[in-house]
Parts: C-alpha cells; structure tokens; sequence
C-alpha cells in the first residue's frame, strides 16, 4: 500500500469534499481516502498494482472537480513557500472589489425610487422603463461574469447528481436572472401595447439586483472564509518561513555561501549570532545561547556546546557554532513538524465525517424543500414573483457552508496552536478522542524521570571528608562506563575537584572496581564485595537500606580496609513531573506509572508523585498487555512514553503520547508528540483537546440553529400570520453571516494558552547541588560479622540459577525476605542474591526457601 497527497480544485463546501471522497473510494484499489475542504487536497491510501495516480486524479474529475499531484514547493528569496490559501484570498479580493463596483450602482438604480434617491432623468417616467431594465440588465452581466464560477461548479456538480452549496447558489441567482429576462420581454410587449402601467409594474419586479446581491454578498462571505483559512494555516506558513535561504559551509578551510537545498549530511557549517540554523546537526566548535521558541515553545534559550544537538530553524542569540550536519531537506525536525501538521490538517475526525455526511444529503433535501415551497404558494393563490422570491430564499439562506466549516476549521487551528506550544498532533482522530481520556499510563524511565542518573546522598564515615571521598571515587571511576560512574564524575566536576591518577585498576564483574589513589587502597562498589573482602558496614547496612527503600543505589566506598562512605545515585524525577500529575489528577483523570523497575523503587516515586497506581517489575512486551487491560475496564487510556519499548503500548493505547526527547519508532507509533519532553504537555494537550471539541460543538449548534430558524422564515412560514417573508438579498447576507461566525469562533483557537508553567520556573531556579550529606561514625575493621547493640549480623552470599527477568529476580527477594530475620537484595545480572541475619538462621532454610519459589541454589557462602 501507498499514501499519496493530491491538490484538488473546485471544492467549495463540506459537500463538495464528500463527493470526492466517495469517488476515490470508488476507484478499484483505493483503501482509504480523506479530502480536506481547508487544506483542498485528498490523501489517498491505494495499491499501486492495481491503480496508479492517473486514475486517481481521473476519477476526481470526473466527479466534477480539478485534480493534480501536489508541485515542487516554490520559495521565495526569503526561503519561505507561498501559500494557496493566501493566493486564493487575495484572487477572491480581487473579484469582490469588481462585483462591488457593479452591484452598488445596480442596486442604487433598482431601489432608488423606494427610498427617493436622485435618478438620471433617461431612468425616469413610465417612457423609460426599458432603459432602466437594460441598464439594470447591463450592470449584472459583469457580476454574473466575475462570479461565473458558482455557476460552472454548480450546476456541473447538479448535473452529476451530487449538488453542493454552488448549486444552490447558482439555481437561486440563475432563477432570478431568467425571471427578469423574461420579465423584460413582458414589459416590451406591455410598451408594444401602449399599457404604461403593466409596463410600469413589471419593471418594478425584474430581480436583477437580487441576483447580482446574493452573488455579491456570498463572495464578500467567501472572501471573509478565504483570509480566515489562510489565517488557519498561519502555524504551517509560520514554520516554512523559518527555513533561511542560504548557509554558510565551511570547506577547505574557506567559508562560502550556498542554498540551503544544496546542503548534504556531513557538511561543516558556521553560524554566527542573530543567524538561523538551516538544518539539524551536532556541534563540534563553539557555545552559544540558541532561541528554540520557534519550535519547542520555550521561551529559555538553550546553551549550545561540543557535543550538543542543534535543530534548524532555531536561532543562535549570541555566540558562535561550527556544526556537523545530520539530517538535511526533508528529512529535518522542522521538515517532519510541518509533515505532521499538514497530515493532521488533511485527517478527519469522527465527528468531521458526520457533519460531510450531513451535508451530502443536506443539498438535494434543500432544493427540494424549496421547490415544495414555491408550489405549495402557487397553489395558495400567490403570484410567481411571490413563489420566486420563497423558491431562491431558501436555496440562498441554506448553503451548508457553516456546517461544512465548522469541524475542520477548528480542527486546523488547533493543531497549528498546539505545534506553536510545542504539541505536534498527529490526526484529527487523536485529537478528538483526546477529550475523552479518563486514564493516563506513564512510563518511568525518561518520561516521568530524566533518563540518567545523578548523585543524590554523599554519607561518610570515621574521618573521611565529603571532598576526599568524592575525588577518591571519581578518580577510580574515571575508568568505569557505568552509568553511576557518569553521575559521581558529573558531581565531582560540578564541584571542580582534581582527579587523581590511579594505578593498579581493577575490573571486579558484578562487584565494582579497586585501585590506587593517594596510595590509598580502594574499593568501590556493591555490598557483596564489602563483605568479600571483608569490610564491616555496621550501621551503612541500615543507611543503605534506607537509600534502597527511596528508590536510590547505593555505592560503597572503602580505603585501606575500612568503610570510608556510601555514594548513592538515582533517576531523578523530572522537575515539572509533579506539577504535571497534579494537574492531570485535578482535571479528574488517573495516573498510572508503568515500568520495568523492581517495586521498590516504583513504590518510592509512587509516594513522591502521589500515582493513583504504580505497576513495577513489567517486561517490555507485557506494558502492551497492562494497556488493553486498563481498556477492557472500560478506561479510555493515554500512554506516555519514549523508547523502543514503549511503541506497542503506545499503539495500542487510544493516544498514544511520544516524549520529543524519545526514539525515532516511539515517535512513529504515537498519536502525539511533546516535543518539549515536558510532562506538562499532556495536561495541557488534553486541554485543548477539550477546548477544539467544545470549539466544535458550538459551531455545529450555530450552524443547525442557523438553518433550523433560516429555513422556516425563508419558506414563508410566518408569512400568514405576520405578513414575514425573507428577501433573496438578507439571505445572502444571513448566510454569508453564518459562515463568517463559525470561523471566527474557531479562531478563538489561536489564543488558547497551554497553561501556567510555574513548576518549570520553579525547577530553573533550583540550585544544580541537590546532594544530601550524612556522617557515620568510624565503623572497625573485622570480616564477616559484628557485635552491634547486642545483636550479631551474618551477611551471606547465596548463587542461584533459573533467574531470568525482574520477575524471577522479585519472588526471589519476596521468598528470603518473608523469612524472619533476613534482608535479601537480589542481583538478577550477577545471579546472586546478598543476605543479610539479624538472627540465626539455618542454611538449608534458606536454600529451601528459594528452591520452592521455582529456582535452584548453587552455592551459599
């Protein structure tokens, strides 16, 4: 199958899109098909062994429309595309300006006598009633001309069997037209006959100015519609804009100048300040401050340096950059941002295909309604001009333009306000059902917590000071790529202490590392190579667990045969996480965190957070089956999250949410993407959801309102008992009206706000160094066991067999622990399980312990 965008001409209403959505779906081969009214284009999902683009735009035309594959985008100097939508608003001014210069004198001309206006004297007295017909006749030929599309498009389209809103318009103008010409012909032979006074009479009825009106009063409404739909596509033209024309590239040392369409992955360009960055890429020389508002919505510059990614299309404020370029043309950010908005734009939502399906039967039931009406008051007695004037009132007051517009204008400046506040959403679908989400389901890693690991409690023991316990550890750990490792360096460098050189290093797998610093002995690393080699940890036993039970690891530290600190590292929450649950929780949805975690720490950031539920220890292909869970009882489910694992989830939940910061398949399979990484986002994107559909609502009643009241007084049902009829001409007006109503309300859209962001200032005037200090007192020196408080401890090594994920790794540390007097921590890498006794306990109680949760022991040491 292959998804392939056509640009379609001739649209003109809601049913017109539906048209040529049935005919595309008609077409043998064709899957799928959506046709957009603001976007005027159709996204046709086909097979192409079966049918190719000609037969697609083939089958547009012959529905009655105009059809091509869309044009290679044309910039301007200044890098940016035109607009469609701004072209036809200035052609449709165009034409307004000119069936104005011809209306205002007609309809001077033929109402003037009702209000005394001065006349030219060739235009008065019963002699000249012919000359003022030509002359009324002559002034609406250029109108009819000007305007010659409602009639091509309209009847084209009634002829075919499918009429639309130009259909209406066009019978209703073309009614009166013919009327008043034959209306001419009367009043020649009433001349021909000398009877002034029938001549007089006819004159007075030609309907020459009701035609040119309602063609006039619908452009001015389709001109108002036109510039409104440009407006809608002012987040989409924003971003083309954003693309600079030309960049600097540094090669053979020279720096030159080429378009920005030239520039290929691993080009070397130079930017200097107040310079827009063209593409994406890594920074390799340079710091500067770049404005990323453009696309992030974050008003904070961001800090530039070697290393550092940099998107295009943002701005460096000040400093400069040479950066390697990694994705160019189209394949950018700014590039897929503007594909997923233009995507979104040409989707529909559910409640979009019912207002088309609306419409589609709207049109025929209209002008049967209306030829009802006109019959029904013939019958009554009434004259022809009378039935005329009903017949071309409900044909004018009934053009579903409002209804037509009123889901897929709000649905288009939605998206283009949430892709300004950095919430790219990627169907219409998705944002419709957003508004019903009652459950969302985070992940941990990355999405509620940063993603990597940072120092958060230095504790010391004997005389070791916080300094030399950290330059010790950070200059031993200068040689590991452990994670934990990255987190004491990062400290140590915040803090700017000298590394020391270290000799005799040493790799212990599953334990940690040892060496020489300051000729001093050091060992770094877990409990069981304390107790390996023979390290007492006294009361750092009870301050370990108590680090473990906040969700934090702990590291120990010893030097020359002596506990000298435990370093403890976590994935802290991120800043605005908080803020963020609160927010979700307030708006009366539950908060679920999903992750692969072991339950203790899960159970920490649960209370942190206050989660409505926590669900730890789950393997990757398992957070799928949580989600469908979460639906079958009946939840509409949101799923946040931003790795590899996440992507079925993501897919299967109602919306799925992708962190921006996440993995390219992450982001393929959500609904949504944040490309702030700010859990704020989902708050504020449920928000406006909720804002587009209630946006949407209101248009849809205005619009029914509008034609429920419209119809009736056009048909002339007030007329028996208070003499109400409606004039052609305030029809026009009416219905120019509503359409002009329901745009502006969705316009509303543009000033949506995301909402405050005080957790995230908040979390910027944090100061870096979080890093809580504690002090144990020296703890001697023995091997496997000591004398505290009157109570002997005991600490074990158990090797075990048969552990093959956290969920093995969990019942294992369940079963030891259940046991009285026994601490287990589990190992799942190393297969090991570190025990701890408070109180005898025999070894073949432990070792049974385990083999009856399903494992076999292999050694207890």
């Amino acid at each position: 199958m292959i998804k392939k965008r056509l640009d379609v001409t001739g649209m003109t209403c809601s049913a017109c899109s539906a048209h040529v959505e049935k005919a595309l779906k008609k077409t043998p081969g064709v899957t799928d098909a959506n046709v957009s009214l603001m976007t005027n284009c159709a996204t046709v999902t086909y097979d192409e062994s079966q049918v190719d683009e000609a037969a697609l735009i083939q089958a547009v035309e012959k529905a009655g429309y105009g059809a091509s594959l869309p044009q290679a985008e044309q910039k301007t100097a200044a890098g940016s595309q035109t607009s469609p939508a701004l072209d036809e608003s200035r052609q449709m001014k165009k034409r307004l300006i000119w069936s104005v210069v011809f209306t205002v004198p007609l309809f001077y001309i033929c109402m003037g006598h009702m209000f005394h206006w001065p006349l030219p004297g060739f235009l008065l007295g019963d002699r000249n009633v012919m000359t003022l017909a030509l002359t009324q006749f002559l002034l609406l030929i250029p109108v009819l001309f000007l305007n010659r599309k409602y009639f091509q498009v309209g009847f084209s389209t009634l002829f075919r069997g499918a009429p639309n809103m130009d259909s209406l318009i066009a019978i209703g103008s073309a009614s009166a037209t013919l009327y008043g010409v034959i209306s001419m012909f009367r009043l020649g032979y009433a001349l021909a006959d000398g009877d002034f006074a029938q001549a007089h009479h006819t004159a007075m009825d030609l309907y020459f100015e009701s035609a040119g009106m309602i063609l006039t009063l619908i452009t001015v409404g389709k001109f108002l519609e036109a510039r409104a739909k440009a407006r809608t596509s002012d987040a989409i033209s924003s971003l083309m804009a954003l693309r600079p024309a030309t960049a600097t590239v540094l090669r053979d040392g020279q720096e030159i100048e080429v378009d920005t369409a030239q520039l290929q992955p691993g080009d070397l360009i130079v930017i200097r300040s107040d310079q827009t960055i063209p593409v994406d890429g890594v920074v390799e020389r340079g710091n500067a401050s770049v404005d990323e508002s453009a696309l992030t919505g974050e008003s904070i510059p961001a800090a530039k340096e070697p290393g550092s990614r940099v998107t295009g299309a943002t701005i460096c404020k000040t400093g400069y950059l040479q950066f390697r370029a990694t994705q160019v043309g189209e394949d950018t950010t700014l590039a897929q941002i503007i594909r997923l908005m233009e995507d979104a734009a040409s989707s529909k939502a559910p409640i979009a295909r019912l207002a088309d399906k609306i419409s589609g039967i709207f049109v025929p039931v209209v002008i049967g309604i209306a030829l009802l009406a006109g019959i029904i008051w013939l019958i009554a007695g009434e004259s022809i001009p009378f039935a005329l004037n009903i017949v071309i009132s409900v044909l004018v007051i009934s053009c579903p333009c409002a209804l037509g517009l009123a889901t897929p204008t709000a649905i288009m400046v939605g998206t283009g306000t949430g892709a300004r506040n950095g919430i790219l959403i990627k169907s219409a679908e998705a944002l419709e059902t957003a508004h019903k989400i009652d459950t969302v389901v985070l992940d941990k890693t990355g999405t509620i917590t940063q993603g990597q690991p940072v120092l958060t409690d230095i504790v010391t023991c004997g005389q070791t000071t916080p300094e030399e316990l950290i330059r010790w550890t950070a200059s031993l750990e200068k040689q590991s790529e452990h994670p934990l490792a990255e987190a004491i360096l990062a400290w140590a460098g915040e803090q700017k202490l000298s590394l020391q050189p270290v000799t005799e290093y040493r790799t212990l797998p599953g334990l940690g590392i040892a060496g020489k610093v300051e000729e001093h002995s050091l060992l770094v690393g877990n409990a069981r190579l304390m107790e390996q080699e023979g390290i007492v940890l006294g009361e750092a036993s009870e301050a370990a667990a108590r680090l473990s039970a906040e969700g934090k690891t702990p590291l120990f530290a010893a030097a020359d045969g002596r506990l000298a600190g435990i370093l403890a590292a976590a994935d802290p929450v991120r800043p605005t996480s908080p803020a963020a649950v609160q927010e979700l929780q307030q708006m009366g949805i539950s908060v679920v965190m999903l992750t692969g975690d072991n339950r203790v720490t899960a159970g920490a950031i649960q209370k942190e957070l206050g989660l409505d539920e926590a669900i730890a220890e789950v393997l990757p292909q398992d957070k799928e089956a949580n989600v469908a869970r979460l639906q079958q009882q009946g939840r509409r489910v949101a799923m946040v999250g931003d790795g590899i694992n996440d992507a079925p989830a993501l897919a299967r939940a109602d919306v799925g949410v992708a962190i921006g910061a996440g993995t390219d398949i992450a982001m393929e399979s959500a609904d949504v993407v944040l490309v702030r990484s700010d859990l704020q986002d989902v708050p504020a994107m449920i928000r406006l959801s909720r804002a587009v559909m209630r946006n949407i609502r209101q248009n849809l009643f205005w619009a029914l309102f509008y034609n429920s009241i419209g119809i009736p007084l056009a048909a002339g049902l007030l007329y028996p008992a208070f003499q109400l009829k409606l004039n052609p001409i305030f029809a026009a007006a009416a219905m120019s009206l509503s359409s002009v109503c329901v745009v502006s309300n969705a316009l509303r859209l543009r000033f949506f706000s995301p909402g405050s962001r005080k957790a995230e200032k908040a979390a910027q005037e944090v100061p870096a160094s979080t890093v809580q200090m504690s002090h144990l007192e020296e703890i001697p020196q023995a091997q496997t066991s000591q004398q505290s408080k009157g109570e002997t401890v005991m600490n074990k090594l158990m090797k075990i067999e048969g552990m093959m994920c956290a969920h093995c790794s969990g019942r294992v540390e369940k079963a030891l622990n259940a046991l009285e007097g026994v601490t287990a921590t589990v190992d799942l890498a190393a297969g090991t399980a570190s025990i701890t006794l408070s109180a005898p306990v025999e070894d073949q109680v432990l070792v049974n312990a385990v083999t009856e949760a399903g494992y076999q022991v292999v050694s207890l040491t």
